[in-house]
């Protein structure tokens, strides 16, 4: 059973994923969403892939090199050893700048005894589309798509080149290297380039993981996600990406299967809160002006995504010709739902602004700007909070009244009133809490369904939807107020099975969901955490982590029976909601570093 067992490296300008075999079977390149170079991952046949073959008597693990994103794949048969460090080059230049080329390091290191294996180098440019051909040139290998569009990857390396091209067989007896590269270089690079690379890129990534919070409980578990979503954000724009895939269904065999290369305002907007708590303001104030170059009229009212270059039209394509994720397809690239109304970005946007300022308040720039956003944010929820909208989980037919989605436009209301309080801005203030107390009143009234004994997914409905229990963390109730508890008690019974939950039971567009979406389980056990269930939330959230793969990274969604990750990956939702709960099971309690403890 496949169970995204890969890890993930990247520079933040665009990520690869290598399988726990050692292979690149994803890789899109220059830019996160630019058409892949190798797209294994969706077609076993046609999508091409870079990777080591060995015989059967060796034993293959991995592991990321400690507090960073390089990634080792060790093959060892007891006598014979070598390792594979895979990593994309990311290190400060000067004025802020930082080195990201578009490329993909492999030092190969002879560990012990007389290795062999064979190279598998089969790019697929353009997403496999037309013929890749692969030629061997003096100081490098190039592969050339010319048909449909043209494209080029750039293979340098010290093997030798006819081995490599034609897989066959090597015996390594010293450290060796593969560097590929969208771009062709101007000096043909040698070992002790790369291994300069290497250490800058290792010293960034420490130096990095030195700025980051530490906390008492799971520090581990935390420290792994926030590089994931370190590796999920755009450097150019300051965008974060959904995920680095497209189209990895969220059941197998099944259509829901989406493109997540894109940033959504929701998703990001969470990413950025929670950088904040880990000591990240540069990734916060990025995003920020990615939002405020977004919103150039005071009327244009948001979108759910955009582009990671700030694109506006994500036009859905199909790509025919391959045959999917374990054969689900079809392969998605763009997203239709970026014409779909959502209210409750405007209050996850503005939580944000509040944070940042709050967190933040003499070191942020764009005040100016800032408050007129939040003056834009309200006008849009005071004109548009009673009107149904697509919700959370993006419904692709009809409108309705979402609890989520009143509970974030009462937040937009209530976090510009303290924005307007942190600013010193008190005209509008009077009107805003009658606007806030109106919203309040009618989610109070028309959410609670009596019969159930618990606010359900939307107005006049008797669905249940784990997207409520964030009424409380987003200010809105109490954890111990008796109608929360009685919610989080009725999500329970009717949405976790086998400890995994339900986003919603009821049919969507495509049918009854038949996996679990990995966050909602998250945001149970935080609910259950804070309504008093301390202990049993914390043995759901141990047992949780245990679904991960071996590296520690989540993708989207958990299989119900077999526990197999499905969805597109890694998920930023997911590692967001992780670092989030296992705050809360610490208690929000740092670690006070040691001298001795500072790299």
């Amino acid at each position: 059973m496949n169970n995204l067992n890969y890890g993930i490296i990247g520079n933040c300008q665009s990520a690869a994923l290598v399988s726990k075999n050692g292979a690149i079977d994803w890789c899109c390149l220059p830019k996160f969403d630019s058409p892949s170079v190798f797209a294994r991952l969706l077609d076993d046949e046609k999508g091409g892939y870079f990777g080591f073959e060995v015989d059967e008597s060796y034993n293959i693990t991995q592991h990321y090199l400690e507090d960073t994103a390089i990634l080792v794949t060790r093959f060892s048969n007891g006598l014979d050893c070598f390792e594979v460090h895979d990593f994309m080059p990311r290190y400060y230049k000067a004025q802020n700048k930082y080195h990201k080329p578009p490329e993909v390091l492999r030092s190969v290191k002879l560990v012990s005894g007389k290795p062999s294996f064979k190279i598998n180098y089969d790019p697929k440019l353009e997403y496999a589309k037309g013929v890749t051909t692969t030629y061997i040139k003096h100081e490098f290998i190039v592969s050339i798509n010319d048909e449909e569009t043209y494209d080029t990857l750039f293979l340098y390396t010290d093997f030798n080149y006819e081995a490599v091209v034609k897989g066959t067989e090597i015996e390594l007896d010293r450290d060796y290297f593969l560097w590929f590269s969208y771009n062709e270089k101007l000096v043909k690079p040698n070992v002790k380039e790369v291994q300069l690379e290497y250490e800058r890129t290792k010293v960034y990534w420490l130096n990095w993981m030195e700025r980051t919070s530490e906390f008492k409980l799971y520090n581990d578990v935390i420290s792994r996600s926030a590089i994931t979503l370190k590796l999920l954000s755009y450097d150019r724009t300051g965008a974060v990406l959904a995920a680095a895939t497209t189209s990895l269904p969220e059941t197998i065999g099944e259509v829901r299967n989406w493109d997540y290369r894109f940033c959504w305002i929701r998703d990001a907007s969470m990413v950025i809160k929670v950088m904040n708590q880990l000591g990240h303001k540069n990734i916060s104030k990025r995003y920020l002006n990615f939002i405020i170059d977004l919103i150039p009229d005071k009327d244009e009212k948001l979108q759910i995504m955009y582009g990671i270059d700030r694109e506006k039209r994500l036009t859905e394509h199909t790509l025919e010709h391959l045959s999917g994720y374990e054969n689900s397809k079809p392969v998605r690239i763009g997203n239709a739902a970026y014409k779909q109304k959502q209210n409750d970005i405007y209050g996850i946007l503005m939580d944000v602004i509040y944070q940042l300022l709050l967190n933040f308040r003499s070191d942020v720039d764009h005040r100016e700007e800032l408050w007129t956003i939040t003056k834009g944010i309200v006008w849009v929820v005071n004109k548009h909070w009673t009107e149904p909208d697509k919700g959370i989980w993006e419904f692709r037919n009809e409108d309705k009244h979402f609890t989520f989605s009143k509970v974030l436009c009462w937040t937009a209301v209530d976090k510009a009133l303290k924005v307007a309080g942190l600013l010193n801005k008190t005209s509008k203030i009077a009107r805003w809490q009658l606007l806030e107390e109106t919203i309040r009143k009618d989610i109070m009234e028309n959410a609670w369904n009596e019969d159930v004994q618990a606010f359900t997914q939307a107005y006049g409905s008797e669905d249940l939807d784990a997207s409520v229990l964030l009424m409380e963390s987003y200010g809105f109730i109490d954890a111990k107020h008796p109608k929360y508890i009685s919610t989080v008690k009725a999500i329970e019974r009717e949405l976790c099975y086998e400890g995994l939950l339900y986003r919603y039971k009821n049919k969507d567009d495509f049918g009854s969901p038949s996996s679990s979406f990995t966050i909602c389980t998250f945001w149970f056990i935080n609910s259950l955490y804070k309504i008093g269930e301390k202990e049993r939330a914390k043995k759901m959230f141990e047992k949780l982590l245990g679904y991960s793969n071996h590296l520690g990274l989540f993708s989207e969604d958990i299989d119900f029976k077999s526990k197999r990750l499905l969805g597109n990956f890694p998920q930023a939702y997911s590692h967001l909601a992780l670092i989030e709960t296992a705050i809360n099971m610490s208690s929000g309690v740092r670690k006070v570093k040691l001298k001795s403890e500072i790299r």
